[in-house]
């Protein structure tokens, strides 16, 4: 099945009205100027969410630095804890020696 130069020319021609036509009988201009005004919807919404990720990362990036912060505040309070643990087991280690050698 060949189609004739006419033939194509001629659907070249009119593809774009039955297209319209198909898209619930509306002439292509307003059909294009409604595609045009959902681009802009289309554009517009993008921005907003775009703005509200925005938003939510820089919150995000406060509460982890909040947590950061928290964690060494623990870190302190544990190495503290470490050393003074170390300390007092030395020192009571150091007396029961000192108390052995004492008591013969």
């Amino acid at each position: 099945m060949n189609l004739a130069t006419e033939d194509i020319q001629f659907i070249k021609e009119h593809l774009g009205e039955w297209l319209a036509e198909q898209s619930l009988g509306k002439p292509p201009a307003v059909y294009e100027i409604e595609l045009r005004e959902r681009m802009v919807r289309v554009e517009e919404e993008l921005r907003h969410q775009r703005e509200l990720i925005k938003t939510i990362l820089e919150q995000m990036d406060k509460r982890f630095d909040a947590v950061d912060k928290r964690f060494e505040a623990l870190t302190r309070r544990i190495d503290r804890f470490m050393i003074w643990s170390f300390a007092i087991t030395l020192t009571a280690g150091g007396l029961v020696v000192t108390l052995l050698k004492l008591l013969p």
